[in-house]
C-alpha cells in the first residue's frame, strides 16, 4: 500500500510539471507583452493570462482527482459569479490550502490572486508565471531594517496600492490568509492565542487591500478548511492519504468595513474585533467538525 501511494505521488507530481511547462511559455510571453505601454494590449494580455491559468487549475483538479482521490466536503454554497470582485479569506494550515481553494472556486469566481514574499519570484519557473500574472510581491523590513532605512516605512502600504490598481479593471479575487502563516501549535503558544486551533487574525492586510480596492470590492468569501486527519503536507495530498477535506463557506457583506475605515486607533480596534468576530465563528465551525467526527 505505502509502495502504490508513492507511485501515486510521483504520478501526480510529475502531472503538476508537466502542466506548468506547457502553460509556462504563454503566461510568460503575455507577461512581457504587458511591458509595453498599450493599456488596451496589457487587457486582452491580462485576461489571456488569467484564463491560461484558469484551464491549469482545470488540469491540476482532474489530476487531484484521478490521483489522490481526496473527496471534499462543501457546505452549500453562496450565489458566486466570476464577474464579481471578492476578498477571500480562510484559515491557514498547509500548502494543500491553496490546492483546495483553487478547486473549490475554481470558474465560480474570477481567478484567484494573492500576496506573496518578494523571495518567491525567484522560484524556478513557477515565480515567473506568479510576476505575468501580477501577482502581487511583498518584501518584509525588520524593525532594525526600517531604523536604519526610515525612507523604506510604507513601502509594504505603497506596494498593495499599486498592485490592486492592476485589479481595478476587471473582476479579480484577492485570497488573503489573515492570520499571515501557517498555524502550528508552537506559533499558537507564541502569540497566545485564544483560539485552540487558529492564530491570531491580523487586520492591517485586509483593511489596506479594501482601501486600495476601494467600492469595487463588496463581496468577502470566508472559508473554513478542515483536515480530519491533521493538517496534511503536500506530498500526503499527492499520495492520497487525504481521503477527506471539509470545507464551509460564508459570504460577508464589506459595506461595513469600507464605512469603518482604518485611519484612526479607534477605527482600527472596531475593525479588528470585527475579524475578531470571524475568527471565533470560524473556531467554533472547527470545534464542531471535530465533535462530528468523534461522535
Amino acid at each position: 500500500m505505502d509502495l502504490l501511494s508513492t507511485v501515486r505521488g510521483l504520478l501526480a507530481f510529475f502531472g503538476y510539471v508537466l502542466n506548468t511547462l506547457f502553460w509556462f511559455p504563454v503566461v510568460f510571453i503575455l507577461g512581457i507583452l504587458k511591458l509595453l505601454p498599450i493599456a488596451s494590449l496589457k487587457r486582452a494580455c491580462s485576461w489571456a493570462a488569467d484564463q491560461c491559468a484558469t484551464a491549469w487549475i482545470s488540469i491540476n483538479n482532474l489530476n487531484q482527482a484521478v490521483l489522490s482521490g481526496s473527496r471534499m466536503v462543501v457546505d452549500s454554497l453562496p450565489e458566486l459569479s466570476p464577474r464579481q470582485w471578492y476578498m477571500v479569506i480562510s484559515n491557514h494550515q498547509s500548502w494543500v490550502d491553496i490546492l483546495v481553494l483553487q478547486r473549490l472556486f475554481n470558474r465560480r469566481i474570477p481567478f484567484i490572486k494573492f500576496f506573496l514574499k518578494w523571495e518567491l519570484i525567484f522560484v524556478p519557473v513557477i515565480g515567473l508565471c506568479w510576476w505575468a500574472l501580477d501577482f502581487p510581491f511583498m518584501r518584509r523590513f525588520s524593525g532594525q531594517y526600517l531604523k536604519k532605512n526610515p525612507h523604506m516605512k510604507g513601502k509594504d502600504i505603497e506596494t498593495t496600492k499599486k498592485a490592486c490598481e492592476k485589479y481595478k479593471n476587471s473582476p479579480v479575487a484577492i485570497m488573503n490568509f489573515v492570520e499571515g502563516t501557517r498555524f502550528t501549535e508552537t506559533k499558537r503558544q507564541r502569540q497566545n492565542s485564544p483560539f485552540p486551533q487558529l492564530l491570531r487574525p491580523k487586520a492591517g492586510g485586509l483593511a489596506f487591500t479594501l482601501d486600495a480596492m476601494g467600492p469595487r470590492l463588496q463581496q468577502m468569501l470566508d472559508v473554513t478548511i478542515y483536515y480530519p486527519d491533521g493538517a496534511p503536507s503536500f506530498w500526503d495530498y499527492l499520495c492520497g492519504r487525504v481521503p477527506e477535506i471539509r470545507v464551509s463557506v460564508d459570504q460577508h457583506s464589506l459595506e461595513e468595513l469600507h464605512d469603518i475605515g482604518y485611519d484612526s486607533p479607534e477605527q482600527r480596534a472596531e475593525f479588528q474585533q470585527w475579524l475578531n468576530g470571524l475568527w471565533h465563528e470560524k473556531q467554533r465551525q472547527l470545534a464542531r467538525c471535530g465533535n462530528d467526527e468523534h461522535r
